[in-house]
Order: structure tokens, then sequence, then C-alpha cells
């Protein structure tokens, strides 16, 4: 490990030590104003707690145009099953395995602190020659790009943008998806659990998850559509009552463990045992390449419930879960393997008298995507539900006229004697909102090797951060005068 890659290593995992979960970002904002003020620079934010860090040129680059190099403070809080971490204010405790990094436990936030890490080790090498640059750091981008969405005109003088949110070495991405979330509350109703009947805890877990745009198109399965089909084989095969429900936990995360709660008459309980086993099978079968760990587990649930969802509400909230689309939903005909649009079913929630349903559609068509919104919202209001539809952000439309990408392309080529991927992808990122507010921002984005984002299993490929850190430092001599 070179010595520039272990001080970016060094920063990150400083970076990891403050909370910095996504809508929470104050004590990292807080670290982050201080590092600047700390190290002499100037440094400018907002009411959204957005970041603007400014670093002088060094000599013989006074003339060159200013850079931005961008980034988002906020990370995915995921964690393994029994795990005590809180993310209000444990750190990230990081673990080398091989070429590996990854965390004890929990999701890295490699999506985006190495972003911020690389940036500052910049900022702080006295060797490096780069012209001026700004960091933008911004907030909320993985709850639906609030913090970019927020940035005002003057807040950013630089016209060239260097997002480091990718998460493939060797790939500029100059295009993504735009997308918006659909919130669903479903009024229910409810009846006391009758004599006779014991509630049952069942919860289907054990599988990979990830993140809902990057991972979609992986046949990776979501446990809130697990858990739909196999409550609803219950409901039809059983006296049994829905007590609760609960899945997911962010909204570009897709759902690696579900739980149910149902009123069983003993007298059933082998039975109720009998038709999880039979479903159980039938998912491992259907899973049996991707999602290999999935189980189903049934418990004494440790709380005590009085009452369950009248059959009506039940039937009602299992039957709009089925009847919601998940995964992809159109393949791109311009842009070959690409998604186009797709559905992220991902947090459904039993609260007091509404069921809560949270879904995240995304596209690189816009009028798709309102096509796919408004498909969703025709089936929550047949079930009887109200909806609201998130305003959403726009899709960053591909220029392969880019002089930056001609650029980057160069410099790649010049350093590594080989061609870069040049793609669109269907996650989304922040250079389609910043675009849409700073006009004519040149932008690419570019990164490291990080897989199973938004999961406990995200990890970072040291290797490739050392091979993204060498592009930026000859991308940045390329502008001398």
């Amino acid at each position: 490990m070179t010595e520039a890659v272990q001080k970016i290593l060094d920063i990150f995992e400083e970076l990891n030590r403050v909370p910095r979960q996504s809508e929470h970002e104050e004590k990292i904002h807080k670290w982050l104003v201080g590092w600047a003020e700390e190290n002499g620079f100037a440094c400018a934010t907002d009411d959204s707690l957005n970041v603007n860090i400014k670093i002088p040129a060094t000599a013989g680059y006074e003339d060159a145009p200013g850079l931005v190099i961008q980034g988002h403070m906020d990370m995915v809080c995921e964690k393994v099953d029994g795990s005590d971490h809180d993310f209000s204010k444990d750190p990230i405790k990081h673990v080398i395995d091989g070429e590996w990094l990854t965390a004890d436990g929990t999701s890295l936030g490699a999506d985006n602190g190495i972003a911020i890490a690389m940036a500052f080790a910049a900022a702080l090498d006295k060797d490096l020659e780069h012209p001026a640059f700004e960091i933008l750091i911004t907030t909320a981008e993985e709850t639906g790009l609030y913090g970019a969405n927020a940035l005002k005109p003057g807040f950013v003088e630089g016209k060239i943008l260097l997002n480091l949110d990718s998460e493939d070495e060797g790939i500029f991405t100059v295009g993504c998806a735009g997308g918006n979330n659909t919130i669903i509350h479903l009024p229910v109703e409810y009846r006391d659990i009758p004599a006779g009947h014991k509630t049952v805890q069942i919860t289907v877990t054990g599988l990979l998850g990830g993140h809902s745009g990057v991972d979609i198109n992986t046949n990776r399965e979501s446990s809130n559509v697990l858990l739909s089909r196999l409550v609803s084989r219950v409901l039809s095969h059983l006296d049994a009552g829905l007590v609760d429900i609960y899945g997911g936990t962010a909204h570009n995360s897709i759902a690696r463990t579900s739980d149910a709660v149902l009123a069983v008459r003993v007298a059933d309980l082998e039975k109720l045992e009998e038709v999880v086993r039979e479903v159980e099978a039938q998912f491992k079968v259907e899973n049996s390449i991707v999602d290999k760990g999935l189980e189903i587990k049934t418990a004494t649930p440790g709380e005590k419930y009085s009452r369950m969802l009248t059959a009506g509400s039940a039937a009602k909230s299992v039957n709009m879960l089925l009847a919601m689309p998940h995964g992809v939903q159109r393949m791109s005909a311009a842009i070959s393997g690409l998604v186009q649009t797709s559905n992220n079913l991902a947090i459904v929630r039993l609260e007091k008298e509404n069921l809560y349903v949270l879904q995240s559609q995304r596209s690189s068509v816009m009028t798709d995507l309102m096509y796919m919104s408004r498909k969703i919202e025709a089936i929550a209001k047949l079930a009887g539900a109200e909806v609201e539809i998130e305003e959403k952000y726009p899709a960053w439309m591909p220029d392969m006229d880019s002089p930056l990408l001609q650029k980057c392309r160069e410099v790649y080529i010049r350093t590594f004697q080989k061609e870069p991927v040049i793609e669109a992808i269907h996650a989304g990122l922040e250079c389609g909102v910043i675009g849409s507010i700073y006009e004519g921002m040149d932008m690419i984005s570019f990164g490291p090797d990080i897989q199973d984002c938004h999961s406990p299993d995200e990890k970072l490929r040291i290797p490739s951060l050392e091979s993204v850190w060498i592009f930026l430092t000859e991308l940045f001599k390329s502008y001398r005068s």
C-alpha cells in the first residue's frame, strides 16, 4: 500500500468515527467545517448543511479553470441481524481482509465517505500539483438528494465537476437515472385477538439486499416481496390474523429482512409450521442461484399484542402489497444492458391506524418515471390508500462530446495504456440535480471498486483506490498552464 493510499484510508477512518446517517448530519457537518478551519481553508455552508471548501491552486496552475470535487457526507446505515451497533454514536470499525476494506458487521460508508477522504488527501498533499478546486460535500443524498436540490446559484463557482460517487474503477459515468419516492398510507381497522389464538413472529431473512439502483437487475430478492407472498399463503390456508408487519430500512436499499406477526389458533400451530416450511422450500428453489442464504424463521414475539387487523383490512393490505411492482420494469432500447425503469418495494410497516409503504422509482426517461409512479398510485388508490409522490430528481443525460470526458479519456489512456469504459447507470447521482442548478457545468463521475453498497457486506478494493488516486493526480496535472 502506497503512502498516499494509506493517508486516504487514515482520513476515511477518522471520518468514520463521526456519525453521519442520512438526515442526521449535524455532527459530521461540524467535523467537516472544523477540518477546513483547522487547515486554513475557506469554507462556506448553507441552511441544508452542505459544505464547500475552497483549495487554492499550486504554482503554475493559477490560470487553470477551477474544478469541483463532489461527494456526499451521509451514508446508508445497515447492520447484520442481532448487532447492537448504534449509528448515532458508535464509530464504524474498519477491517482489512486481503485487498479489501470492509466494516465489522455494518455498512462501510465508502459510499460516499471515500470521496471526502480523497479530496481531503489532495488538499493536504504539499507535493501535489493542482488547479484551484472546491470540495462540495452535500447532505441527505441517500434519502433523496435533498442537499443537492437545496443548492443555490453562487454557492459553487467552478464549471468542471468531478463526482467521486461511482463504484467501478476504470469506468467513467456520464449519465444516470432520475427518480422519486412514492409514500402510501393505507387506513386499517383492528379487532381483538380471539381466545385460543397465539401470536407467532415470522421472519424472512438471509438475503443479500443491496443498492436499489446498482443491484436491481441482479435478481436479488426483496424480503418485503417474499413476506407478502408468505403471509398471503398463510391467511388463505389457516384461520389466522395479521397482527403486525414490518420490513426494509431505506428507500434505496433492497429489503434484506422482513417480519410479520400472525395470530394463529393454537390447534393450527403445526399446520402453520408446515405451510411456512413448504413456502420456504419453494422460495429456496426460486432463489437457489443468487440469494442462497434465504431462510424463514418462526418464533414467539417479544412484544405482547392484544389486537389484529380485521379480515378485510388484512386482505386489503396483503393484496395491495402483492400487486405492487418490484424490480426491473423496462430495459433501455437506446443503451444495451441499461435498466431504464425500476421500482423498489423499500419499506413496509404497520403504524397504528395505517399501513405505511415507501417505494422508490427510477428511470432514465422522465415520462416513464411518471408512468411508473402513477401506476403505483393507481394500485394504492384502488385499495383505498392515500398517496404522496415526493418531488422527483432529474436524470442526467449523457453528453458524449463533453470536453471533460475527452480529457479524462486521454489522461486515462496515457496513464494506464488502456481505454476506460464509458457508461450511463440506473442509479441516481447528484450530477443531474447539480447540472440543472448550475447551467453549463461539465461533469463526470468515477471512483474505486465498491461492492454491496447499502448493506453490511459493503467493501472497498484498496488497489482500485490507488488507481483512482493516480488518475486524479494525473488529471490535475493535465490542467497546467
